[in-house]
């Protein structure tokens, strides 16, 4: 299960993203981001960054840690700005903590050199998901001691939205021509000899069994939180095993990404990059908020 924190200061709203996450502080000490109930996206949002985001650290990937914050919503009564007072006052009770990860800034694929390997995992792991939601548009990854870490995956798993019609959403193929990292000549045939082997009953059995009862409960067509675990159990299992073979990678749509200012692609060499007196890498990872 999910650790458990009580949010005890709001910091500050996060606007790049539609749901309006804010940064709080804990009774851990730790600083999160948080992922309210209230939002306009609802509860499955939070049920996708469990499952996906639980699942990617189980695989390797960098995820930052996942935790459920209980909200008091009069935290949100000095809270000057209207729509964050009225969000706060909507999301009472549990919600979702992502490790904040101070310093951090967006990858620019522009900016930094990947292995076709990791590159490849990156892909695999979001056609599992099916998240088209890490484009050159928008990467929803972020680079943090000089490594790359994979966030929001709230708009994953479109099939939860229609159950009825999850298998055959679950097997459709994966189009990845915009993909952020399509450009590295991912390695999926490499990703998916690695990975699928284990994405078992059982991983996906223990990773649906982290999101809350709160967030699962009065499901259409599910008579307990236990059944449509299950759902995603079996959407999720037989995708796993196929769908490197859907994968597509063709001309990508737009005029691609923004090229990075100098200021930035002058100071960094090939991925992973190296800072002017040392990797930031070997900085302590607790005291960046792990």
């Amino acid at each position: 299960m999910l650790s458990e924190v009580t949010a005890t200061r709001y910091v500050t709203p996060l606007r790049e993203g539609g749901s309006l996450p804010g940064i709080v502080e804990a009774d851990d000490l730790g600083t999160y981001v948080m992922k309210f109930t209230g939002a306009g996206q609802g509860r499955k949002t939070l049920v996708a960054e469990v499952i996906c985001g639980r699942l990617g650290r189980r695989l390797g990937l960098r995820v930052p840690e996942l935790v459920a914050i209980q909200l008091d919503p009069v935290i949100g009564l000095g809270e000057p700005d209207q729509e964050v007072q009225e969000l706060l006052k909507a999301s009472g009770g549990l919600n979702l903590g992502m490790d904040f990860l101070p310093g951090s800034i967006g990858f620019d694929p522009l900016a930094y050199e990947m292995d076709p390997v990791e590159a490849g995992r990156v892909v695999w792991f979001d056609a599992l998901i099916n998240n088209v939601d890490r484009s050159w548009r928008n990467p929803n990854m972020l680079v943090w001691h000089g490594e790359p870490w994979l966030i929001d995956h709230g708009a994953t798993m479109i099939w939860h939205h229609n159950w009825p019609g999850a298998r055959a959403s679950a097997a459709k193929p994966y189009d990845a021509s915009d993909h952020v990292l399509a450009g590295y000549g991912p390695d999926v045939a490499a990703a998916a000899a690695e990975l699928a082997p284990r994405v078992t009953e059982d991983l996906l059995t223990e990773v649906a069994a982290d999101v809350p009862d709160e967030w699962l409960v009065d499901e259409p067509g599910f008579d307990t939180p236990d059944a449509v675990r299950r759902a995603y159990v079996e959407a999720l299992l037989p995708r796993a095993a196929t769908v490197h073979e859907r994968i597509t990678v063709g001309e990508r749509t737009g005029r691609g990404p923004s090229r990075a200012p100098g200021w930035l692609t002058d100071h960094l060499g090939p991925w992973p990059h190296t800072a002017q007196g040392g990797t930031t890498g070997q900085r302590d990872q607790k005291d960046g908020g792990e």
